[in-house]
């Protein structure tokens, strides 16, 4: 292509030289480091070269080029080209064609990573080319399996270049089919059932041919390779044909099947073949395995045959799965459906009559563990459409028998849920490892054959409630009598014990909780026996089962007892893994809604002091973040009792935090402990040194992306409980007040909560704060105001702006107001044609404030703001004009009578912008709150002293005006200043009378001032005298 033609394409972009491609692609896939790096970034840069990504391919192609250039070149051409493959900038269409081509030429390719990103390439461009650009695509795949196919079933030995080109062919399809799968877009579902209306038959028919021949495998052809050549072939015809059903099931089963009904005859033929075929299969498999056993047969060919053949065997039970999943109830109604999975269940039970060796996680296992898994995980899901006590919806023919139900239950309980020698070993070896893993056991409960026997167990004792629970109630009572002493009767109780407390919910009307701890457990955790850590570790994860399943209250000392005593044992019976999970227990019995504090409250400074002293042993931060856990529940939901043991814990934070590095999960659990302790213990001044720095470092530069929620809340939660911001003899709360600053100008994300804390430091002590920040404060809320703060935290400025104004004399904060340029803002803004009314309203409050608080500061900010464009009396139209708009925005009572005694401040000062808006609009909005808010006060000889009744706030104010305070020292504070706000202590009749006589005086005296009320209706006149005189 010539340059004159690239440019039509748009900006000219450098053509790629061919030559040195091959030379930096060489480099990059060189063994020497230095030359790679040198290569990496021209790689890069030739990445956005036209005509790069078709050389790229060509070099993959290319089978003289040395292999590990040719698979750095596809590899660079899979990651970068399917993204820009519609570019015009990157690629011509001739580029394209030349791809599309070469992707074909990969069926004989040996090298199985090529082959496999050539299998990705070609799905990703048929996703967008088949079949508008690559009509051929399909029909090219299927010419090259149909050939080497015929001559697979005509030959009587293998060729391998033809088995090849088979094994591509198929493993392509199969990737096609599961992009296409995918796609949810209305002609990619159309693409994919075209290509199956194309496909479905064709490869039934073949997978057919095959699977007569792999059906009839006996022992000797094993080593055969023909054998290993047809087993691979028939698994990935199979794979495709799945992949095909799996895409139309959920459309079958839709009451409109969306024109799909007449696929729906080969999907059932299809699922009954494929039960029909698995039994055959697997049947065939396992006496295979056990000829071989016999024979002792191991060469490579017969490994690989078996290998492949378990495969297969796995991939329908993987294709049953999936059927299941997406449709439970449809699948039970399935041809054979409940048939297979019965079947599968009757594997387990084979496979566990037999010895133990024949259970392995290994292809060449006679019961491989990934099978039994599948057919346990099929069998549970089954359970509950199989059950004869179903509620509603179709019943199915299956139900299962009292004495198959009892039978499942006793196999699951002796020969899976009991610990084995792995699990043994892995406790030994490595303790914290082992609990770590069992704590994640359920998201890995399909994958492990314990946790998955655990789970059909539960399943059974739900669905088939009155079989199972009369069986584990009578082995309850058998078992617990029974002396417990060699490892093997250890390990059966425990599993006796797993099965109780996976079934608490059931059980527990039928076993005496209480009983069993004074009778029974309480006697085995004290027990010194070398074996009973197995059973120590199982009673301390069923008490914490049964309680937190709510079976039982935690209102047993006994409870605490074992639990305090499983916990800092360190004798003979007990190992780490014993406390560990006592630990965990202990959390999910204090964490529940009947925990009594007054029976924990004994065996409180035990716990926490194990839970520290674990802490600190503990080698993984994993097990340390677990106990951190649970000693903060042990703190929330002790209260102010933690408070003797403060100490104790703060001690050691600072340690464990220096410990932890850059562990951020932990560090912030850290954090969330400090925090619940000050939330705890209320006035926490003594813990003030440890709070400061942690809060410093958990917002520092690097670590705030990690910690930034965490710090912040202890950094509230330490302000709100603290009745004074300054520390005798270290750090205090005041000195964190720059940082405040600083995130409350820089930082937009966490703004927020920022302003919550910088209210929250005015609340506590605003003179103190804005004695040393006033200045910077108000600059970081003009910057906040002026950035792009959220209309959200804007509010929120404006009103802890109107609470500063209240909790500290204007003599603090009004130069620091017009200095910063606040004042000036609210000027622009009330100026601002398309200013938010929210924000203008919150304006109108704050001005409120600041006439109420100082009219002579108001007027002196009026008067600074002034500039040369903006007269003085400009900016009294803009605030007065705002005042009577936003009147309409305002809603509570509070807020209306906020708005009148504001402007009743600003009369009294007798300006005559305002005295000329008295006779119309302010006379107008006071008699308009005098109407709605009716107040008065009770007789007394001293009435200024009696209180006011407000008729127009029976009501709370609104639960936002305490900010999520409540429980702490900042709760009582907010509520004393709400008691003391002049909105709800002044009569604003009184007031509004006083303003008047004020501003008779202050314009001149009675005639002036009659000048101005002259002015007004006499009707609303007459009622603003009536209202004033009380009448």
């Amino acid at each position: 292509m010539n340059m004159a033609k690239l440019s039509k394409l748009g900006p000219v972009t450098e053509v790629v030289d061919p030559q040195e491609l091959y030379r930096v692609i060489t480099q990059a896939s060189s063994q020497n480091p230095a030359e790679v790096r040198a290569s990496s970034k021209r790689v890069e840069e030739l990445l956005d070269c036209f005509g790069t990504f078709d050389g790229l391919h060509e070099i993959a192609a290319t089978r003289s080029v040395p292999l590990h250039v040719r698979k750095q070149s596809i590899i660079q051409f899979k990651n970068k080209a399917l993204n820009h493959w519609k570019s015009r900038k990157l690629l011509s269409d001739e580029h394209r064609v030349r791809i599309r081509v070469r992707c074909m030429t990969f069926f004989d390719e040996e090298d199985d990573t090529i082959a496999e990103c050539n299998e990705i390439i070609v799905a990703k461009i048929a996703r967008q080319d088949y079949p508008m650009n690559w009509s051929s695509l399909l029909a090219d795949i299927m010419d090259v399996i149909r050939t080497n196919l015929q001559v697979l079933c005509a030959s009587p030995n293998s060729d391998p270049r033809s088995i090849l080109a088979l094994r591509r062919g198929l493993a392509l399809l199969n990737c096609v089919l599961k992009e296409f799968s995918g796609v949810k877009m209305l002609t990619g579902v159309k693409t994919m059932a075209n290509i199956i209306d194309q496909l479905h038959e064709v490869i039934f028919a073949y997978y057919s041919q095959l699977s007569a021949m792999i059906s009839a495998l006996v022992p000797p052809a094993l080593g055969d390779q023909r054998t290993a050549d047809n087993l691979i072939v028939a698994h990935l015809i199979y794979k495709c044909l799945s992949k095909m059903a799996l895409w139309l099931w959920p459309r079958l089963i839709k009451p409109e099947k969306g024109g799909f009904e007449k696929l729906e005859p080969w999907f059932l033929q299809l699922f009954q073949s494929s039960t029909g075929q698995l039994k055959i299969l697997s049947e065939l498999r396992i006496n295979l395995v056990l000829a071989l056993r016999e024979s002792g047969a191991s060469d490579r060919i017969t490994l690989l045959s078996i290998d492949r053949l378990t495969r297969h065997v796995r991939v329908f039970g993987k294709f049953f799965r999936r059927l299941q999943q997406l449709e439970p109830v449809k699948f039970v109604e399935l041809p054979t459906g409940n048939e297979i999975v019965l079947y599968y269940w009757d594997r387990v039970v084979q496979a566990t009559n037999g010895p133990p060796e024949l259970i392995q996680d290994a292809p060449t296992a006679v019961f491989p563990v990934r099978f039994l898994l599948q057919a346990m995980v099929l069998f549970k899901e089954n359970l509950a459409r199989w059950t004869p006590f179903r509620k509603g919806g179709p019943k199915t023919e299956t139900t299962l028998s009292q004495e198959f139900v009892e039978d499942a239950v006793r196999l699951l309980v002796t020969r899976f849920i009991p610990l084995n020698p792995a699990d043994l070993k892995g406790w030994m070896s490595d303790p914290e490892e082992w609990v770590n893993l069992e704590d994640k056991e359920n998201d890995q409960w399909e994958y492990e054959l314990r946790p998955c026997g655990e789970r059909v167990l539960m399943t059974l004792s739900s669905q088939y409630k009155d079989y199972v629970t009369p069986l584990l109630e009578t082995t309850f009572k058998q078992t617990i009598a029974q002396p417990t002493v060699d490892l093997a009767s250890v390990i059966q109780k425990e599993a006796l014990y797993c099965a109780i407390g996976r079934c608490a919910t059931r059980l527990r009307d039928v076993i005496p909780f209480n009983q069993w701890l004074e009778h029974n457990l309480l006697a085995e955790a004290m027990e010194t026996n070398q074996n009973y850590p197995i059973i120590k570790r199982r009673i301390a994860w069923l008490i914490g089962r049964w309680i937190s399943d709510m079976c039982t209250p935690a209102n047993d000392p006994k409870v605490w007892e074992i639990l305090i005593h499983l916990l800092r044992d360190r004798g003979p019976g007990t190992d780490s893994v014993v406390r560990l999970t006592a630990a965990t227990a202990l959390r999910e019995c204090v964490d529940t809604v009947d925990f009594d504090i007054d029976v924990f409250t004994p065996f409180l400074p035990a716990a926490v002091t194990e839970l520290v002293r674990l802490m600190g042993e503990a080698d993984t931060m994993e097990v340390k973040q677990r106990l951190a856990k649970s000693l903060n529940v042990v703190i929330e939901r002790a209260g102010s009792r933690i408070t003797p043991h403060a100490q104790m814990i703060s001690g050691g934070i600072p340690q464990l935090w220096t410990a932890a590095g850059e562990e951020w999960l932990f560090k912030a659990q850290l954090l969330v402990i400090v925090t619940s302790l000050v939330s705890a213990m209320k006035e926490q001044s003594y813990l003030t040194p440890l709070i400061v720095p942690l809060v410093r470092e958990g917002l520092s530069q690097g670590v705030a992306i990690n910690l930034d929620e965490d710090a912040l809340n202890l950094w509230l939660a330490a302000v709100r409980n603290s009745s004074s911001l300054s520390c005798a003899g270290g750090p205090g709360l005041i000195d964190l007040v720059p940082l405040a600053v600083s995130l409350l100008s820089n930082n937009l994300d966490l703004l927020g909560k920022i302003v919550s804390i910088v209210e929250s430091c005015l609340f506590a002590d605003a003179p103190a704060v804005l004695q040393s920040f006033s200045f910077s404060l108000m600059e970081a809320f003009v910057k906040a105001l002026t950035g792009q703060a959220i209309l959200t935290n804007q509010k929120d400025i404006l009103i802890c702006l109107q609470f500063l104004t209240q909790l500290a004399p204007a003599a603090l904060w009004g130069k620091a107001m017009h200095d910063a340029g606040l004042f000036s803002y609210i000027v622009d803004l009330l100026n601002h044609d398309e200013s938010s009314p929210t924000l203008l309203t919150e304006c109108i409050y704050l001005l409120a404030r600041i006439a109420m608080a100082d009219r002579q500061m108001f007027m002196q900010l009026v008067l600074a703001t002034q500039t040369a464009n903006l007269p003085e009396t400009k900016i009294w139209e803009a605030v007065l004009d705002h005042w009577w708009r936003q009147f309409d925005h305002m809603s509570e009572p509070r807020h209306r009578k906020l708005a009148a005694l504001g402007i009743a401040s600003l009369v009294s000062t007798g300006r005559p912008e305002v005295l000329d808006r008295l006779p119309t609009e302010i006379f107008n909005l006071w008699t308009d709150v005098f109407f709605e808010v009716k107040e008065s006060r009770n007789l007394a000889e001293n009435e200024d002293a009696s209180p006011l009744t407000l008729h127009w706030d029976l009501d709370q104010v609104p639960q936002s005006y305490y900010a999520d305070s409540e429980n702490t020292m900042e709760f009582d504070r907010r509520k004393m200043f709400l008691d003391n706000d002049p909105v709800r202590t002044i009569q604003l009749t009184n007031y509004v009378a006083a303003a008047l006589q004020e501003a008779e005086r202050t314009c001149g005296g009675v005639n002036i001032f009659n000048q101005y009320i002259s002015k007004a209706d006499p009707t609303l006149l007459k009622q603003l005298q009536d209202e004033l005189r009380g009448e």
